[in-house]
């Protein structure tokens, strides 16, 4: 267990083998959360990989092949831009 303290404009430094062991460094964004009492830090680029992976997922669970939804992806944003501009744009 490492400690922090908090600092009077309510910062806080976290312990460079906390930080290893989150993956994260100088400049990333952590997201925090209070569950049960225990303030929880998690790393915003592991929730992004953890939704990325859960999309890949689904998408296999689907059966649709990839081309095939790259295909729709395309035809759905040419359509969104004729609704929005009155016009088709190339993708």
């Amino acid at each position: 267990m490492a400690r922090a303290v908090l600092r009077p404009r309510r910062q806080l430094t976290l312990p460079r083998d906390i930080c290893q062991q989150l993956g994260i460094d100088i400049g990333d964004q952590v997201e925090l959360s209070v569950e049960d009492g225990i303030l929880v830090a998690t790393p915003s680029r592991k929730r992004a990989l953890d939704a990325l992976a859960e999309i890949q997922s689904a998408f296999a669970r689907s059966g649709i092949p990839e081309d095939e939804l790259q295909r729709a992806a395309r035809e759905a944003r040419k359509e969104l831009i004729r609704e929005r501009y009155g016009r088709s744009r190339s993708a």
